[in-house]
């Protein structure tokens, strides 16, 4: 499974394979961390915002696309297993994840990885019965929010706070 540590003593992002990706803006919350940083070696996207929070098993994106790629979506949740190690988070993908449309809807995808990551041992049972459960109750959330996910995480008490990414893709 794909890992991520967000070490904000570094002020680094740190990949499975140890690529490290300085982030140029990181906010410690209450109910996790915020980065924004340029996005490296991807020709479809420059630009990405994210919010982990553990408590929640999740991991939202908001990817800036270049132009001529972008895509149908506002805001990719993964499903995953989050924990503390001191300031820093280590995140573990569960295979599930879901895209939200703001106001119209949202589609959990990725599920043929998450069965065969289950069935080749990727993930255990705990774990998947845990994916499955954060899923659910992720979509839930948002479908009682009209897939709004500020609303549906302000209804939890979470405010994602102030944004800081650049609005031009680079020329």
């Amino acid at each position: 499974p794909k890992t991520q540590t967000f070490d904000p003593e570094r002020g680094v992002q740190v990949d499975t394979k140890g690529t490290h990706r300085e982030i140029a803006t990181l906010r410690e919350e209450d109910w996790g961390i915020y980065l924004s940083r340029p996005v490296v070696a991807r020709p479809n996207a420059w630009w990405i915002e994210t919010w982990v929070l553990p408590e929640l098993g999740v991991c939202l994106s908001d990817w800036r696309w270049r132009p001529g790629h972008e895509r149908d979506q506002d805001v990719y949740v993964d499903i995953a297993a989050i924990t503390r190690e001191g300031r820093r988070l280590r995140m573990t993908d569960l295979y599930l994840d879901l895209v939200v449309r703001r106001g119209r809807g949202t589609d959990v995808i990725d599920l043929d990885e998450f069965v065969a990551a289950v069935a080749q041992g990727l993930v255990g049972t705990d774990l998947a019965e845990y994916a499955l459960e954060r899923s659910h109750a992720v979509l839930d959330g948002l479908v009682r929010h009209d897939h709004d996910h500020v609303a549906w995480l302000a209804s939890l008490g979470v405010d994602l706070g102030p944004r800081d990414r650049p609005e031009d893709a680079p020329g």
